[in-house]
């Protein structure tokens, strides 16, 4: 029988069991010990059906889903913190009855202006282009994940929990993938961890796991956050040599 090639999306993953939540961590090692980076406003093309880094949307050309109604409630309570001029559209989130939204789906979602999110300042714009809650958030000093809807970010992380008909958990923190956006994902004309696409975003001076740290931990707590780490950094103390992400492995010579 004639070997078969490995699969192009090819990642190393490692599991553990916390037995005081009955949860089994699962962690793709691939993308975490990897050296993604987010590469907004430094030539991100965006997600659109054809590369429009000038446009500077990045992945906020659809909006934003929520995951339920405190994560609604959270942006609400953090605009109504926002001075005037922190946030190019709040005229126009307030004509339209607010800037969120139940749509035909029965999903909560951020409305659209001009083919991107409402909360997106654009090019031009006196505090720059960018998130308005994640600019707020900076110039406060405070952690863009206690003002961003949580799929903002969280991306390009995304933990998927199963539980079993005895009711244990297992969660799995793993990258975005096309498909979590849905039967539309596969038109993205670009995604920061895709394998053919994605290689410009691995460009940090450090792996995922150190640099999302916060985002981690908001994920999954502290404890297991920790466990990941020793696990991983004793494999490098013993120079392991995990399997680097296919961004990388795919990227052109």
């Amino acid at each position: 029988m004639a070997r078969l090639p490995p699969p192009d999306d090819l990642h190393e993953w490692v599991s553990f069991d916390d037995d005081d939540e009955d949860r089994t961590w699962v962690w793709d090692l691939t993308f975490l010990t990897s050296r993604w980076t987010c590469i907004y406003g430094n030539g991100c093309p965006g997600v659109l059906t054809a590369p429009a880094p000038e446009l500077e949307h990045g992945c906020c050309s659809y909006g934003a889903h929520f995951t339920g109604p405190d994560d609604a409630a959270l942006v609400q309570a953090q605009l109504a913190r926002l001075e005037p001029g922190e946030w190019q559209f709040a005229g126009v989130a307030h004509r339209r009855g607010g800037p969120i939204y139940t749509n035909r789906d029965g999903e909560t979602v951020s409305r659209l202006v001009d083919g991107a999110c409402i909360f997106l300042n654009r090019p031009g714009w006196p505090t720059g282009a960018g998130c308005a809650l994640h600019h707020a958030a900076r110039a406060r000093d405070e952690s863009y994940l206690e003002w961003k809807p949580e799929v903002c970010w969280q991306a390009p992380m995304r933990r998927h929990d199963e539980v079993d008909v005895y009711g244990h958990f297992t969660s799995t923190v793993r990258e975005w993938k096309r498909r979590d956006w849905g039967p539309g994902g596969g038109e993205f004309h670009w995604w920061c961890t895709a394998t053919t696409e994605g290689a410009d975003a691995f460009v940090a001076a450090d792996a995922v796991y150190r640099t999302c740290r916060d985002e981690l931990v908001a994920m999954t707590g502290d404890r297991p956050y920790q466990q990941l780490v020793a696990h991983i950094d004793a494999a490098l103390d013993r120079n392991v040599t995990f399997l680097p992400h296919p961004a990388t492995r795919h990227r052109a010579p």
